[in-house]
């Protein structure tokens, strides 16, 4: 079957099957056929969501990490990392700062940081809720109990990203320690969903190890879990981890993979994620050009964000900024989009 038609039958069916996705993904593919890709991929996401992109204010609060996943550049181990907290005034002062500047969602994230108990995190919560009523609130900050999902949920939480980095058991062995499971991963992802989350997934495109066939099993779980919004960028090497000399993924596959899940999951919220921009000047354009409609600029304060380095050379300042807000609006206005004052709320079918 030719190139454009296997991306008709995919948008018409709304799923994908492995011959279907290696055809995509084939590096031989010709420019006018990616295109024609990427173009009904941001048909789609036009149809559901207009000519809109909605911003989020990313607030990374913490930098300690209880986990030594091997990917990760805040992973316990990682001694060369310089570690911080945010505490509750300064989170509160990035709300602040943020909203003024039109955001109405906010992100906290930070790594599995012991300190912030339940409790502290639920004051946190609880507090942002209170000032800002008319914000969503989103959390990731890892692996917990389904009791504390809840609590953080009834502080007022909105939404939850949990990224379950691929779908394949044995891959996910690799990538993580032994004290980690894939299946734990889910059913958080699960346990989300149940409370009821908006709730967001995601894996890395190109991480050590994955191939097209780990790939599927990604986007298989995607359709079975139906999140609200899936986060997918490019692995990208972090210098003092165990995967410091691997390969980068490519801007392209990543490209691919935000069109296609954008054709089997019409009313997805995906983001063109800071890797994206890191990796390509242009990034976050072609990214919304291949079918993603949230960006998500950084809050935090200058002096922390180098700090919080999951990967090497993270885009943390002009528009990927906070401070960029005005030069990121007319960047996305040329491309023909609005950058948007809004909740961007998940559209139900």
């Amino acid at each position: 079957m030719r190139y454009q038609d296997t991306v008709k039958k995919i948008r018409e069916k709304q799923n994908i099957d492995f011959k279907e996705l290696r055809t995509l993904l084939d590096e031989k593919a010709s420019k006018e056929d990616v295109q024609y890709l990427y173009a009904q991929a941001r048909e789609v996401a036009d149809e559901v969501y207009g000519k809109r992109v909605f911003k989020r204010g990313l607030i990374e609060f913490t930098n300690y990490c209880k986990n030594d996943c091997y990917y990760c550049g805040i992973r316990r181990s990682n001694a060369c990392a310089e570690r911080y907290r945010l505490d509750k005034d300064t989170i509160l002062a990035c709300c602040e700062k943020g909203y003024t500047l039109g955001y109405r969602t906010f992100v906290l994230q930070g790594g599995e940081d012991g300190y912030f108990t339940d409790e502290r995190v639920c004051e946190i919560v609880s507090e942002i809720r209170q000032n800002y009523p008319d914000c969503a609130i989103t959390l990731s900050i890892g692996e917990k109990s389904k009791e504390s999902y809840q609590k953080y949920f009834d502080a007022g939480a909105d939404r939850y990203l949990l990224r379950h980095e691929t779908a394949n058991a044995e891959h996910y062995a690799k990538l993580h320690p032994a004290e980690l499971s894939l299946r734990n991963r889910k059913q958080c992802l699960y346990d989300l969903k149940d409370i009821g989350y908006q709730v967001g997934c995601g894996f890395m495109v190109g991480a050590p190890y994955q191939t097209i066939e780990t790939l599927y099993e990604d986007l298989q779980f995607i359709k079975e879990l139906e999140p609200q919004m899936v986060g997918i960028g490019p692995f990208i090497p972090q210098k003092e981890t165990p995967f410091a000399s691997e390969k980068a993924g490519t801007l392209e596959r990543t490209l691919r993979l935000l069109a296609i899940i954008r054709l089997i999951h019409s009313n997805v919220l995906l983001p063109a994620t800071t890797a994206l921009g890191t990796i390509h000047e242009n990034g976050r354009e072609l990214g919304i050009l291949a079918g993603a409609n949230v960006v998500m600029p950084n809050l935090s304060p200058k002096d922390v964000r180098e700090k919080y380095k999951l990967y090497d050379n993270k885009a943390c300042v002009g528009d990927e900024a906070v401070e960029g807000d005005a030069n990121l609006t007319f960047r996305i206005k040329q491309i023909g989009y609005d950058l948007v004052c809004d909740r961007g709320d998940f559209v139900v079918k």
